[in-house]
């Protein structure tokens, strides 16, 4: 979910300075960590009584939260992987010169020196 905010964030306008990416990259983050946490909390809380309860029924319940509950706490990993990934890979392409569509440096860096051939 969070990737797919950032692709959204970076193609509503290229990207003409190298601190934009940090920029657009946080203001996603805070705009979707909030509706993660109100999500993946409840859940986590709720599943936490059925994790831990040994009496009657619990060898049934037990093992169908668990998965859930690892899923939960790989949803709340993503919060914070996802965005730096994404935010050195970027950062890595501008600061190595490599294209990438959501990029404008400009014509000074587009090399002004190449022949149209029509």
């Amino acid at each position: 979910m969070i990737g797919t905010y950032l692709d959204q964030t970076f193609g509503r306008s290229k990207i003409r300075r190298y601190e934009e990416i940090e920029e657009r990259v946080v203001d996603a983050g805070l705009r979707r960590i909030r509706p993660t946490l109100m999500t993946t909390f409840p859940t986590l809380a709720a599943l936490a009584p059925v994790l831990l309860t040994t009496g009657r029924g619990s060898d049934v319940m037990t093992p169908m939260a668990l998965p859930v509950f690892g899923g939960m706490v790989v949803a709340l990993a993503t919060i914070l992987v996802v965005p730096t990934c994404y935010c050195a890979i970027k950062q890595a392409k501008w600061k190595l010169g490599l294209a990438d569509a959501d990029f404008d440096r400009g014509e000074a860096e587009k090399g002004n020196g190449q022949s149209d051939r029509s």
